[in-house]
């Protein structure tokens, strides 16, 4: 059995449920929210090739090497993004949450952080992890400022990690949270979701 397994997991604003080919259509609508794979900083599949960034996701959950989310908008059902459990390693019960994006008008709002939550909680407390990272590149700093927001502590800079598809170096800053540490980081994202938030405009 592979481990994590497929599971829905559902918050008042959000619920994530596995990918499928089915979510094509919300995503390529959201991908166009902004202009998404555009960003150089990046790896965000352009319209076209979404039908393939979902097959090789499938294939990779199959593989056991990653597990892939849409993100749907309980206000519209429709998916707004993705997210994925990836470098999955069994024997050390760590594994990365990463290869998110989100349509523009949902961005800053409390999408991420109840997406974030959902995924934490279910690494720490049904999984049982003993460490969850994050990883992105040196220059997306809302990325960056996103992660640390969560209670996440940068571990290190893996400098000329990868080259991107523009033929740039990318520097990458990857980030844990550890299992010590989920209490007061749990609290801390409750806080951030239950507090009173200013309408969203769309």
């Amino acid at each position: 059995m592979t481990w994590p397994q497929p599971v829905e997991l559902q918050g008042s604003r959000v619920t994530l449920v596995p990918l499928t080919q089915g979510h094509k259509d919300d995503l390529v609508e959201a991908l166009h929210d902004g202009e998404l794979w555009k960003l150089w900083y990046t790896s965000i599949p352009s319209p076209d090739r979404l039908v393939d960034f979902i097959d090789k996701r499938l294939v990779a959950q199959a593989q056991g090497d990653l597990l892939p989310f849409a993100v749907l908008d309980n206000t519209t059902g429709k998916a707004v993004g993705t997210t994925n459990y990836l470098n999955v390693e069994v024997d050390h019960r760590r594994i990365e949450i990463g290869g998110t994006w989100y349509r523009k008008s949902v961005q800053r709002s409390e999408v991420n952080t109840q997406c974030k939550f959902l995924l934490l909680k279910h690494a720490f407390e049904t999984l049982h992890c003993i460490a969850v990272e994050f990883r992105t590149h040196f220059f997306n700093y809302q990325s960056r400022h996103g992660i640390e927001r969560l209670g996440a502590k940068l571990d290190g800079i893996l400098r000329s990690h990868q080259i991107a598809e523009n033929g740039t170096l990318r520097d990458t800053c990857v980030y844990s949270i550890i299992a010590t540490e989920w209490p007061t980081v749990k609290a801390n994202l409750m806080w951030q979701i239950e507090k009173p938030r200013p309408k969203e405009t769309r």
